[in-house]
């Protein structure tokens, strides 16, 4: 039984005349060693009951049957508590779900979940504004008292050079009509 590369077995009660793979009179446990820890089940009352008549149990199921206890009871030896190992429980799949509703709440709302470097850069930027200090009042005294140059272009003559390029378009235009 099982599929490929997942081991699966059925701890069975079988006549010793029979072929191995032949008819089985009751299945008394499962085992399946591809999980941690092993998933060994057995029927403790069917499995003494099955020793107790005189079952012979093979070297494997001889071993399964130390781990659950079943082979000290059955020999009356100390250790009937056996060895077995028992996985924790899995959480309900609802929990799960609930807890990942609950963390989905807790996120930012807008924007995508991972932003772009430049997106990053300005999030940070503004989370953390960068506060520049004004120059020594020294400096400030120095530009004050330099004389400054500004050359003022009239107005007239920039808002003539556009009409002048205008007119001979405009000329044509009413020539046309």
């Amino acid at each position: 039984m099982g599929k490929i590369r997942t081991p699966y077995f059925r701890i069975v009660v079988t006549d010793s005349r029979k072929a191995r793979n032949g008819l089985s009179i009751e299945e008394i446990g499962r085992y399946a060693p591809g999980q941690e820890p092993s998933l060994i089940e057995v029927n403790s009352d069917r499995a003494l009951y099955w020793l107790g008549t005189g079952a012979l149990p093979t070297p494997a199921v001889e071993a399964i049957l130390k781990v659950t206890g079943d082979w000290q009871k059955h020999k009356k030896l100390p250790g009937t508590e056996g060895t077995l190992r028992v996985a924790a429980p899995k959480p309900h799949k609802s929990v799960a779900y609930e807890a990942a509703v609950k963390q989905a709440m807790d996120e930012p709302k807008e924007g995508a979940t991972t932003l772009k470097k430049k997106a990053q850069e300005k999030l940070a930027a503004k989370a953390n504004p960068v506060v520049e200090e004004t120059p020594a009042p020294a400096a400030e005294t120095v530009v004050e008292d330099a004389p400054v140059a500004v050359e003022e272009t009239p107005a007239e003559v920039v808002a003539e050079t556009p009409a002048a390029e205008e007119t001979p378009a405009a000329t044509e235009e009413a020539a046309a009509e």
